[in-house]
C-alpha cells in the first residue's frame, strides 16, 4: 500500500514547466501545506532556485535549496532525491524524478505527489507512461490531468 494519498500526474502539453509550476506551488502555500520539489539535478536546482525568486514582477516564492541550510524552514524545498526534511504535505516531481520513493514513504505520508512531465518530450512521455504503471501497481490512488486549450485542468483518468 502507498503511503502517499493521492498522485496526481500533470501531463502539459500547453504551457511550459516554468508557466505552471508557480501556480501549483501558490496553490499550494494557499492551503498551508509546505512542499518538496525534487528536480533531476543540481544544475536544475540552481536554475529552478533562481526562477522561482523571479518569475513575475510583482511576486516570488518564498523557497530555499538544501544548501541554505535550516531546510525545515523553507515553506518549498527544491532538491534531488528522496529526502523530505521538511515534512512536507505534497511533493512535485519535475524532470523525470521518480516519484516510487515518495509514494512508499509510509512514516510521514505525503497528503499527494505530483508528477509534471512535458508531453511534447517523446522521452518524457514515455518516462511518464512507463511511472503511472509502476505507480498503479504500487496501489496508490492514481490521477491523470491534461491542459485544457484555455490552460486549466481537465481529469482524464
Amino acid at each position: 500500500m502507498s503511503g502517499a494519498k493521492e498522485v496526481w500526474f500533470y501531463h502539459l502539453d500547453r504551457r511550459t514547466l516554468e508557466q505552471t509550476l508557480p501556480v501549483l506551488l501558490e496553490r499550494t502555500l494557499d492551503r498551508d501545506w509546505t512542499a518538496v520539489v525534487e528536480a533531476a539535478s543540481p544544475e536544475r536546482v540552481r536554475a529552478l532556485d533562481a526562477f522561482l525568486w523571479s518569475y513575475s514582477d510583482d511576486s516570488f516564492l518564498p523557497h530555499g535549496t538544501l544548501g541554505d541550510g535550516e531546510p525545515d524552514e523553507h515553506p518549498i524545498l527544491i532538491l534531488t532525491g528522496p529526502q523530505n526534511p521538511a515534512r512536507a504535505q505534497i511533493r512535485f516531481c519535475v524532470d523525470g524524478a521518480d516519484p516510487l520513493p515518495a509514494i512508499a514513504a509510509t512514516s510521514e505520508p505525503y497528503e499527494r505527489v505530483v508528477v509534471i512531465f512535458d508531453g511534447g518530450d517523446e522521452d518524457a512521455l514515455a518516462r511518464a507512461r512507463e511511472q503511472w504503471k509502476a505507480v498503479k501497481a504500487s496501489g496508490a490512488a492514481i490521477s491523470y490531468w491534461r491542459q485544457t486549450p484555455e490552460g486549466k485542468w481537465d481529469k482524464k483518468a
